[in-house]
């Protein structure tokens, strides 16, 4: 799971993954919760059934999780960081929510759940850190621990949809591309809309996908400022210290003044891939 460019990339939690430390994760979804309500409403998901968000992270979608099963279901977590699952337990004592609930360290490729435990399974901006033997793997444990007729779900970021403007409209999609020629965390950004043949290949059913194009206009709020000058900065880092050309200055620094995101013309856009599938009859 752990390629060896993870570190470069920044933002790592205890596993070393990149762009997985809550301090931007969080920004994310505070930046982009809209889209991510939208991308969670395609799974439907029902009242009473218990579902496992499978690589929760610090928890953002538990709360909308416990609202969409209600107080007859439940919700289960589990995530690879063991302080995940700590903020993730936190999290869902200060909501509202009356349903049961419990969360456990662990790891995508081994769950420790019994077979069809679940009736669906909701795993966001998690597949983006396996390599493809890793993901069917994982693939294979989602379907084995949802029930019969029960509901894989698998969000991912497109990294294939980022752009700033104004700037090189290509320049960052350029950089993902150079960086992907080698396995590793860039060539797996640029995968996700792959997704709805993996789902097909792990033997589920009616399989569906939907990429949304997630879009901050200037002024950006400050949420999604904050968040895409911290990311910029990181990618541009990557770029400019592989030697990969292009005006990578200007973002930098995410106070610079001059950031194009700042400008009154600012615009950034990435993408958001929700593939979901039915699990299959077992054999007998």
């Amino acid at each position: 799971m752990l390629t060896k460019d993870h570190a470069s990339w920044g933002y790592a939690a205890s596993t070393g993954l990149g762009f997985t430390h809550e301090t931007i994760v969080d920004a994310h979804f505070e930046a982009c919760a809209p889209y991510y309500q939208t991308a969670l409403d395609e799974v439907g998901i029902r009242a009473g059934w218990h579902v496992l968000d499978a690589g929760c992270g610090s928890g953002a979608f538990l709360p909308w999780l416990a609202d969409l099963v209600g107080p007859e279901g439940r919700v289960s977590a589990i995530d690879l960081a063991a302080e995940n699952t700590e903020l993730a337990a936190e999290r869902m004592q200060r909501c509202s929510s009356r349903c049961a609930f419990d969360a456990r360290q662990g790891d995508l490729l081994d769950l420790p759940y019994p077979d069809d435990t679940f009736d669906a399974v909701w795993c966001a901006n998690t597949t983006q850190y396996l390599d493809d033997e890793e993901l069917a793997r994982a693939l294979r444990e989602l379907c084995r621990v949802v029930r019969p007729s029960g509901v894989v779900a698998v969000k991912d970021l497109d990294a294939s949809l980022i752009t700033v403007r104004p700037a090189d409209p290509f320049q960052f999609t350029d950089f993902f591309r150079h960086a992907a020629r080698t396995p590793g965390y860039a060539r797996q950004l640029l995968r996700t809309r792959d997704l709805h043949r993996r789902l097909d290949e792990a033997g589920l059913l009616s399989v569906r996908q939907r990429t949304l194009l997630i879009e901050h206009h200037a002024p950006l709020s400050p949420a999604a400022l904050r968040f895409y000058t911290l990311a910029c900065a990181r990618i541009a880092r990557q770029a400019t210290d592989q030697g990969f050309g292009g005006d990578w200055e200007p973002f930098l620094d995410p106070d610079n003044a001059a950031h194009p995101l700042r400008d009154r013309l600012g615009y950034i856009s990435e993408g958001n891939t929700v593939a979901v599938g039915i699990v299959p009859p077992r054999a007998r």
